[in-house]
């Protein structure tokens, strides 16, 4: 190694070591020793232990360091912090320690008398800011007047400075750079373990005792005859990823700042292009332009360079990776694969999967403040600005107008289901993650906020009141980061989402890559469209109650509940079956042969009546009934426990009718697209919330029957597989003997956790946000699958479901299907695909790719 190691005072001199360790000296310093043995140009540089720069709080002893001597020969140096971890901060750099008289002297007689008295002034302000704490604000009128007249004699302007700084710090201004130098480590040192920066890094996770390692370098000042100044550049737009030129350049030489490139204009002169570094020192643009490629080849990315220019030499000071947006990592992660810089494999590796929540969704614009009001739990991501409503009725209004809607509500329920679909955002002040509001949100791909326990809402004056006072009437407009779970006063700019060709073809190579399948949920044949233009492998559940609440479907229902005998009931049931069919028909045409998972009736019936006063009288007065009768019958519904209730398999064994009228206009809806297609339909039809074997003989039974009678009147063999939905803990341990009936099972886990845990999935939020704070739970088991208990007992049933049939399909149809961590639980545990909302397909498909670049490096490692 061909360095000098002055380890035991704490300085060592960069050369060609490659690996000084960051956790010993600092991130910066890391990267400089990497670059410099590399034979990148840097400065002369030495790296200052995290111990001794501790140390200097104390003292500073600097007598057997290397730079002392080239210090006192009036070379000038910069002292900048570097952390273990960048994003840790530290106290601010301190440029061109050494500056006295004597070299202002040296400069001065070089004929650049106004550049060298702006350094000296400069140096002065930023000593006595650094180690005396001074606001600084007194010398910029004598650098401005330094800049203004460069032909004067400035050596009234650095009297002036000593006078300033005497008279804020107490003492003369030091002309000794080793007393300079050692009062700036010893500032920077105290500046690091101040109270209000150790609770600032600590916030960012930095450890109670991190240290600050220290990087000093040599100022590249040349005779500062010709151009000189320090700048940051990237060669890729931080927005969209595309090649460009970014950053800043601030040329010391000329006492301003430069644009890199030529494309902008002098605002006094249209005509004329504005001086740029490319135009005013086309030999260093281009060394740069060359060490940008050069360091994408070292560094495997795109990096963001901190250099300083000497004449036409060019030096690296700092190199990190390049900023970038969500949309830009993944543009970058693209084009460095075909650069052939990283493999296909790496590209999936570095994008985080829940970043392409931003990607996907509208976004608050950069730079726009407004205040917020409240704050909840980001449920479904992206923002939207518009008028707070607060009924569904309002929101569609709004909408027939071309107006956006932030629909606001307690909680929503099925009778909002048009409203919401109308809205541009939801917020709800009670529910989680798995709300109601939560899983419709996500489906429609709208923002929503749940569980703002803040607000104190007034359905019926219209307004709602936040905690700090605020009072939103109806009208006024509202902005929600759908992702934060904030909600903001006033309109914002919103930056739309571009998926670009690099994301589509993103997407692909993780397609190429996973083995878990993606199916969306879809409601509706909307929903399916949806689906289907994410490229997804199927429907993994259709959740066929959503296509009840149409309007005309919803009257029917009403009927069918308030019916007294089975013939009524089944008149009803008649009438809804070709409203069924036909979304069967057009959901099975649009798959083209595609798996698709239909769940039969989940919900208890007393969730299609309503709930408020007005639309309990609207609909006794459609039906001709009295609004008692309506009471009554709602009341004589209602259930302590209704997720607990007369709901799922236990409605389909009590009511019949119901499931064998779903059966068939599915079984009818395959034999018309085969009729029209030509095309092999074979619909997945699920059980849900079983807990029994005799549940599931009993309902197999009755479809079969189904079945038979349809393909007896078409003159077709139906194909079709039944399955059923493991939601409670009971099916899981009775995984074997139901297996035995059934052809798929899929897990859904939104109930399934709800009883693991004993929680209210729509409650949870009241107290989930402190028991995360508190650590007693490490995330919200509703939105990241729980590892340790109902991942178990998934494994559990899989494991004695396939030990009865091994090639049984199995699935996953709760909101975990589109969440990183619980897509890479699934992949470990052996579920055949997960089933999420259509917009968390690409997350889903991402993180099923990364699951298995993930496990094949752990195996050959």
């Amino acid at each position: 190694m061909m360095y000098r190691n002055f380890d035991h005072v704490g300085c060592m001199e960069l050369g060609t070591v490659f690996d000084l360790p960051a956790e010993i000296y600092g991130a910066q310093a890391s990267a400089i020793s990497d670059i410099r043995a590399s034979g990148f140009p840097t400065p002369n540089s030495w790296a200052l232990s995290m111990d001794a720069v501790r140390n200097f709080s104390k003292s500073v002893d600097t007598n057997q360091w290397p730079i002392i001597s080239l210090l006192q020969s009036g070379t000038l140096l910069s002292v900048r912090s570097s952390p273990e971890k960048r994003k840790w901060g530290g106290p601010s750099e301190m440029l061109n320690v050494g500056m006295n008289n004597n070299v202002f002297k040296t400069l001065r007689d070089s004929n650049t008398g106004s550049v060298a008295a702006r350094l000296y002034c400069t140096f002065i302000q930023d000593f006595a800011i650094q180690t005396a704490g001074s606001d600084g604000d007194s010398y910029n009128a004598l650098v401005k007047k330094i800049v203004e007249h460069p032909n004067d004699d400035h050596t009234s302007v650095i009297e002036h400075c000593f006078c300033l700084f005497e008279n804020e710090v107490g003492i003369p201004f030091p002309q000794d750079p080793v007393d300079q130098l050692g009062q700036v480590l010893q500032s920077m040192s105290r500046a690091w373990e101040s109270t209000t920066s150790r609770i600032l890094r600590e916030a960012l996770g930095a450890p109670q005792d991190a240290g600050l390692g220290l990087l000093i370098q040599e100022a590249m000042l040349g005779s500062i005859k010709e151009e000189f100044g320090v700048g940051q550049a990237q060669f890729v737009s931080p927005v969209t990823g595309a090649t460009t030129v970014h950053g800043s350049y601030q040329s010391h030489f000329r006492g301003k700042e430069m644009p890199l490139i030529g494309l902008d204009t002098n605002p006094n002169a249209a005509d004329t292009p504005e001086l740029s570094l490319e135009i005013a020192c086309p030999d260093a643009f281009r060394a740069l332009a060359s060490l940008a490629d050069r360091l994408r080849k070292h560094c495997h990315d795109e990096m963001r360079l901190e250099f300083s220019i000497d004449g036409s030499n060019v030096f690296l000071l700092d190199i990190i990776p390049a900023q970038r947006s969500r949309r830009a990592e993944i543009s970058i992660a693209v084009q460095l694969k075909k650069l052939g810089v990283i493999s296909r494999d790496e590209a999936l590796v570095r994008v985080d999967p829940e970043s392409l929540n931003e990607v996907m969704h509208p976004q608050i614009g950069s730079r726009q403040e407004l205040r917020q009001i409240a704050e909840g739990i980001g449920a479904s991501p992206g923002a939207a600005s518009g008028m707070a409503v607060f009924s569904a009725q309002s929101a569609m209004a709004l909408k027939a107008r071309g107006q956006s809607a932030i629909l606001v509500s307690v909680e929503t329920s099925p009778d909002d289901i048009h409203g919401m679909h109308s809205s541009g955002g939801i917020v709800t002040q009670r529910g989680g993650s798995n709300s109601h509001a939560a899983v419709v949100a996500r489906a429609l791909g709208v923002p929503c906020v749940v569980g703002a326990l803040g607000l104190s809402i007034e359905s019926d004056k219209k307004k709602f009141t936040s905690s700090d006072g605020t009072e939103v009437a109806e009208g006024d407009v509202i902005t929600l980061d759908g992702a934060s779970g904030k909600i903001l006063w006033g309109a914002v700019d919103l930056a739309q989402p571009e998926l670009g060709e690099d994301f589509h073809e993103f997407i692909q190579w993780a397609d190429s890559v996973r083995t878990l399948g993606i199916r969306a949920n879809a409601d509706t044949p909307h929903d399916v469209e949806l689906a289907r233009a994410f490229s997804v492998d199927g429907i993994g559940l259709v959740r066929t109650e959503h296509m009840l609440f149409e309007s005309d479907r919803l009257k029917i229902m009403h009927e069918l509940i308030f019916e007294s005998t089975d013939i009524k009931r089944q008149k009803s049931l008649d009438a809804l079956l070709p409203m069924l069919r036909d979304d069967f028909v057009e959901i099975f045409s649009t798959m083209k042969g595609l798996p698709v998972c239909i769940r039969l009736l989940d919900p208890p019936l007393h969730e299609f009546l309503p709930k408020s006063n007005d639309h309990i009288e609207a609909l006794a007065s459609a039906m001709k009934i009295s609004v008692s009768e309506i009471t009554e019958k709602i009341e004589g519904l209602q259930e302590f426990n209704p997720m607990l209730g007369m709901r799922g398999v236990r409605l389909g064994i009590t009511v019949p009718a119901i499931y064998d009228m779903q059966a068939r206009a599915i079984f009818e809806a395959v034999c018309e697209v085969e009729q029209r297609t030509a095309a092999d339909v074979a619909p997945e039809i699920m059980i849900p919330l079983v807990v029994t074997n005799q549940e599931v003989e009993f309902v197999k039974t009755r479809i079969a029957a189904i079945a038979a009678l349809v393909e007896a009147e078409r003159g077709r063999k139906l194909m079709y597989s039944l399955g059923v939905m493991v939601e409670t803990p009971r099916a899981a341990l009775q995984a074997g003997k139901i297996a035995q009936n059934i052809d798929f099972m899929s897990f859904g886990t939104n109930d399934l956790t709800q009883m693991v845990y004993g929680l209210s999935r729509d409650d949870s939020g009241r107290f989930m946000r402190d028991y995360i704070r508190l650590g007693i739970f490490p995330e919200d088991p509703f939105d990241s699958l729980d590892i340790d208990g109902v991942a178990k007992i998934m494994t559990l049933a899989i494991d004695d479901a396939r030990s009865v049939k091994p090639g049984l399909s199995i699935g996953l149809c709760g909101e975990h299907g589109g969440d990183t961590k619980s897509v890479w639980i699934c992949h470990d545990i052996g579920i055949d695909y997960v089933s999420c909302s259509p917009f968390r397909v690409p997350i889903a498909k991402l993180a099923a790719a990364q699951a298995v670049l993930i496990k094949t490096r752990k195996r050959k490692t």
